[in-house]
């Protein structure tokens, strides 16, 4: 009797232990385990050359090549979304993002909400005019309507000028709006960041605009930012930064961007 049931025994055992096999399987390819995990990115899609669409509606850019390829050398995956700049803290704070690079300058205010890499390119503000305006610096836009994207370090800049809540500046959720409403007469002048406002400039010279650059206008840093206190993911953000900048990476992309500019 017992030689009897032996294979049957045997077989309800082994059924077992592919059953427990199986579930410890499942688990090495779950999405929680560390080396499989994907890091959401985001970045604002409208700030050429930085970031942009392509025509397969792909994030291109300067911030997208730097972001492949530090995490590249960090060894993390990761997913960028194109995600407005407006909503990009937000996103991180609530988890939607786990990591941004959008042209995100470095300052005390954002550190009290999220923490930041190593800076991976430096910045100032310029000043887009018609070709006929007689604006030679910052000062003499005062008495103008300035025309900038919302939450960014240039509507700070204009906010320090003429007051927080005045009516002289127009807030827009991208640069193109910015630039757009700038030939249309809507403002008088637009402020932003080199990379964007010499890019702009650059490839629409029908339009006749000019820069002001303006020695006023202080050092920007941007880092990568990360949701406060991620340790971990921070130090292999700088590890990735540290040897892209070693290899030459960092340069390579920065010169097929901003060939007439230095690093």
């Amino acid at each position: 009797m017992k030689q009897r049931y032996l294979p049957a025994l045997t077989l309800a055992l082994l059924c077992s232990l592919a059953v427990l096999a199986g579930c410890g399987k499942k688990d090495s390819n779950s999405a929680a385990t560390a080396g499989n995990t994907e890091y959401v990115v985001g970045a604002d899609g409208a700030y050429a050359p930085f970031a942009s669409e392509n025509e397969k509606k792909e994030l291109v850019g300067f911030d997208v090549e730097i972001m492949k390829a530090v995490a590249d050398k960090a060894g993390i995956k990761i997913r960028i979304v194109n995600t407005p700049f407006d909503g990009l803290f937000n996103a991180l704070a609530q988890g939607d993002r786990d990591i941004l690079i959008s042209t995100i300058t470095i300052n005390d205010q954002r550190r009290q909400t999220m923490d930041f890499s190593e800076p991976y390119f430096v910045a100032k503000q310029l000043i887009v005019l018609p070709s006929n305006s007689k604006v030679a610096k910052f000062e003499d836009l005062k008495s103008l309507k300035i025309g900038v994207q919302s939450a960014t370090t240039a509507d700070e800049a204009a906010q320090n000028l003429v007051g927080k809540n005045s009516p002289s500046v127009k807030r827009f959720e991208s640069m193109p709006l910015a630039f757009q409403e700038l030939e249309g007469g809507g403002v008088d002048a637009v402020i932003g960041d080199n990379g964007v406002v010499t890019n702009f400039v650059k490839n629409n010279p029908g339009k006749n605009f000019r820069i002001v650059n303006d020695p006023a206008f202080p050092k920007e840093y941007y880092g990568i930012a990360v949701k406060k206190g991620n340790a971990d993911l921070l130090a292999k953000l700088n590890h990735g930064l540290e040897q892209i900048k070693a290899d030459g990476s960092q340069d390579r992309i920065y010169k097929k961007y901003f060939a007439d500019e230095k690093l």
